[in-house]
């Protein structure tokens, strides 16, 4: 299923690609998957009314997930790209995944503007990034196992700053989470796809582009870290519960390391197979 939450409720895609508004109590799919983990009630609910997708505005998937898990360096392309900027620091490319946390707070959906904060407007990044999103709960999963905890994909942007970042490199007065939990910094959408709209190993183009140009461009086939191992790994150290979602990391082509960070009034648009296109645009606070 391709399902969305918008602002008449949460919506199916059908024959022709029309949204189904449907005939269901929940605000989003958040809500909906605290409810059901295995979306059993949103497949099997009956449609209110019809929309073209251009006459419905479209919110994040999950508007306040309790957790938004990010992985780091994930893609093999991503840590080449950061190879020397972590030797410089004395740190080897971790052979474990890595994970942090950001909160939900930071979420927006489709369309919504991405603002540039106040307190570090000048150094603000995008990062491609496919979300696993959760939906059977659970902790200490065996990554065998891992996928049936996986309700479906969505798209994410993990907008850092990356002068915030790098202090959190150099003293204790920072976190990833003061360069990557601001508001407005994880955009999410357009849609959720359900995990069994896709093939296992995962194999979906990402493609992230900024006023027309291409800037990212890899497929989840280059991976470090399956979406398997990356659930099963932080089940070890939290419980994962429905709506939680998962960032699973970023291919090369971030602007950090071509000199090239946002700035008002550019387009960030992402865009995955099947989930469709993340638009959204730069704002000044």
């Amino acid at each position: 299923m391709r399902l969305f939450t918008t602002t008449e409720g949460i919506a199916r895609e059908a024959d022709g690609g029309e949204l189904e508004i449907l005939d269901l109590p929940y605000e989003d799919l958040g809500e909906a998957l605290r409810a059901d983990p295995e979306l059993g009630t949103v497949r099997d609910a009956s449609a209110k009314r019809r929309r073209a997708p251009g006459d419905i505005t479209l919110r994040a998937p999950i508007l306040r997930p309790g957790k938004v898990i990010g992985m780091g360096i994930n893609f093999h392309s991503h840590v080449e790209e950061t190879r020397e900027f972590l030797k410089a620091r004395g740190i080897e490319p971790p052979s474990e995944p890595v994970f942090f946390l950001a909160p939900g707070s930071a979420v927006i959906g489709p369309g919504e503007d991405i603002v540039l904060p106040a307190v570090a407007p000048d150094q603000v990044d995008y990062e491609i990034e496919l979300a696993a999103v959760i939906g059977v709960g659970g902790a200490s999963v065996d990554e065998d196992d891992a996928l049936r905890h996986v309700a479906g994909y969505t798209l994410a942007n993990d907008v850092s700053a990356r002068d915030l970042q790098r202090k959190s490199f150099e003293g204790p007065e920072y976190s990833l989470s003061h360069a990557k939990g601001l508001d407005t910094f994880k955009p999410m959408g357009p849609a959720l796809v359900t995990t069994d709209e896709f093939a296992e190993p995962l194999d979906i183009q990402l493609r992230a582009r900024v006023n027309g140009e291409v800037r990212q461009d890899e497929r989840t086939t280059d991976f470090v870290h399956s979406v398997s191992r990356c659930v099963a790994h932080v089940s070890r150290f939290m419980q994962l519960e429905p709506g939680d979602v998962m960032l699973t990391g970023s291919p090369a082509g971030v602007g950090v390391f071509q000199g090239k960070f946002l700035r008002a009034g550019d387009v960030v648009e992402l865009e995955a197979d099947r989930v469709g296109v993340l638009r959204n645009v730069i704002a000044v606070a």
